[in-house]
């Protein structure tokens, strides 16, 4: 069976870093970069309870793309494991149930965080039990190889395989019948903008900034009003999204924007919600605001993203690093002298809802993607022999009218190509 694997190859990674200089994706273009299509044997089953998962979709992630442009941080290198496929963000069809209590031929999402219980390690890290997954100490450790998520340990195979994938049963939700694919493959970036949604601590009546308005700045925006409309979450006065294309705008204000903006005029907007006042006109030709938003989200992770952020959030406000950041060069002196705080938002696991009470992400992922149709982000699917016109288009999504582009390796049904479309359009998402 064939897979796309990404393979340790230092002079590969530097050839990929050196061509996302012209763009992101070139490397894989070139056909320079680590990432190659090879026949692959379908991994092993780590201990008998462990699942055999057959990808129907899987989504191409910011985060894949960073480390197929060679670009992703060096912090990582001791948690992830070589050779190994890509492909996080999983709908499948179980193949040999495990343990897991599901049956042969369940469709089932994937929660791809490696944590303790998959692990086999007994007793959980602190994390772990008490359900922050994403937090898990253990990530290098246990009977498979390091690894923080599926799709990046070697042990586990990935969703951008025709070979398929292992998971423990406590990695797999199943997919309501009413839920087509394209929406249930929505499901693992919609958790990770909802436990962002958490941790951003919107307070009532609150002005939010997103910055960003990909995959992750839609979902978070989609999210921020299901659960505030849903009474899990206090409800903000304003939410103000920073989208570069118009079809970005329009869906942002679909799913619960206020309004959206350039990524320009988002501090102009901010300014004038918050009745804030402006200091001068630094080099960069941006403002700083004497207050501003109390939440500022950034859904990017570059320097420039987060120097815009503090820009715009208030004395004692609160920046949210949704977008993977690298190794970025910011002024900090905003942070200091307005005692901002700074926080990384990443994964899933459980949340403390508005009540009190608890509630596992990818159950209320799976409510905001129903509610807020969020299938009609993924906008074309390639098979797996045309990845480099898939990650081009991933890469590229944004000038091209796109959102969400994912692998299809489901069987050839009744999914044409779009009609009239040209060689780079892939499939409608079903």
């Amino acid at each position: 069976m064939r897979s796309l694997v990404v393979e340790r190859n230092a002079a590969r990674f530097a050839a990929a870093r050196l061509a996302s200089a012209f763009g992101s994706g070139r490397g894989v273009e070139s056909g320079l970069g680590p990432l190659r299509l090879l026949e692959t044997e379908a991994p092993a089953l780590p201990d008998p309870s462990w699942c055999r998962v057959s990808t129907l979709l899987s989504g191409i992630c910011g985060s894949d793309l960073a480390t197929l442009d060679g670009r992703s941080s060096r912090y990582f290198e001791h948690v992830v494991s070589f050779p190994f496929v890509p492909g996080h963000e999983v709908v499948g069809s179980i193949e040999d149930p495990g343990a897991s209590g599901l049956q042969a031929g369940d469709r089932v999402v994937l929660e791809p965080v490696l944590g303790c219980v998959a692990r086999g390690i007994d007793p959980p890290c602190p994390a772990c039990a008490e359900g922050r997954l994403g937090d898990c100490e253990q990530v290098a450790f246990g009977h498979v190889r390091p690894g923080l998520q599926t799709g990046y340990c070697a042990d586990t195979g990935g969703g951008w395989s025709a070979s398929g994938l292992v998971a423990h049963p406590s990695q797999l939700h199943r997919v309501p019948d009413e839920l087509d694919d394209a929406t249930a493959v929505m499901v693992e970036p919609t958790a990770c903008a909802v436990h962002a949604a958490f941790d951003a601590g919107v307070t009532e009546g609150a002005t939010v900034a997103v910055l960003g308005a990909g995959t992750l700045g839609l979902a978070f925006t989609a999210a921020l009003s299901r659960l505030a409309a849903t009474g899990r979450l206090p409800t903000p006065g304003t939410v103000l999204v920073g989208a570069r294309y118009p079809h970005q705008r329009r869906l942002a204000v679909e799913l619960g924007a206020t309004d959206a903006v350039p990524p320009d005029q988002l501090p102009r907007a901010v300014r004038r919600r918050s009745r804030s006042l402006a200091l001068g006109r630094p080099s960069t030709g941006a403002q700083q605001l004497t207050g501003g938003a109390e939440v500022v989200v950034d859904c990017v992770g570059s320097a420039a993203s987060i120097a815009q952020c503090l820009e715009m959030v208030r004395p004692r406000g609160r920046i949210v690093l949704v977008g993977m950041p690298g190794s970025v060069h910011v002024d900090l002196a905003p942070l200091w002298h307005r005692e901002v705080t700074l926080a990384g938002t990443y994964a899933y696991g459980t949340e403390r809802l508005a009540d009190g009470s608890g509630a596992r992400t990818f159950d209320l992922a799976f409510d905001v993607v129903a509610a807020q149709r969020l299938g009609r982000l993924v906008s074309a699917t390639y098979p797996l022999e045309r990845f480099e016109e898939a990650v081009a288009h991933a890469a590229g999504a944004g000038r091209r009218g796109a959102v969400k582009i994912a692998f299809d390796l489901r069987r050839p049904r009744h999914r044409p190509a779009r009609p009239g479309a040209g060689p780079h359009a892939g499939r409608e998402p079903a």
